[in-house]
């Protein structure tokens, strides 16, 4: 499903503007975004929870060349899914 897919989801469903659902759509993700950005863990009861992890600087290799590298620190997004997706899912 893509964002387009989704807008045109909620605004069917909602009876509302694609433009509103849209803005919807928009502040959720920047509120996410943001929440994530501060270090915050975002959690939605039954869907899963998103964290930011640190993931130390590693050795690795060019697939092409197998020459050495070092892959550099950097934080990074995870997610968790709650017990009532997995469920969905499996």
């Amino acid at each position: 499903m893509t964002k387009a897919e989704l807008v045109a989801k909620i605004a069917r469903e909602v009876n509302v503007p694609k433009a509103a659902a849209n803005r919807a759509v928009d502040s959720f993700i920047d509120g996410i975004t943001t929440a994530l950005r501060q270090g915050e863990k975002v959690t939605f009861v039954g869907f899963g929870t998103f964290t930011v992890v640190h993931r130390k600087a590693k050795m690795g290799r060019n697939p092409r060349t197998g020459a050495p590298l070092t892959i550099k620190a950097k934080r990074v997004v995870k997610f968790k899914p709650g017990a009532k997706l997995s469920a969905v899912v499996s």
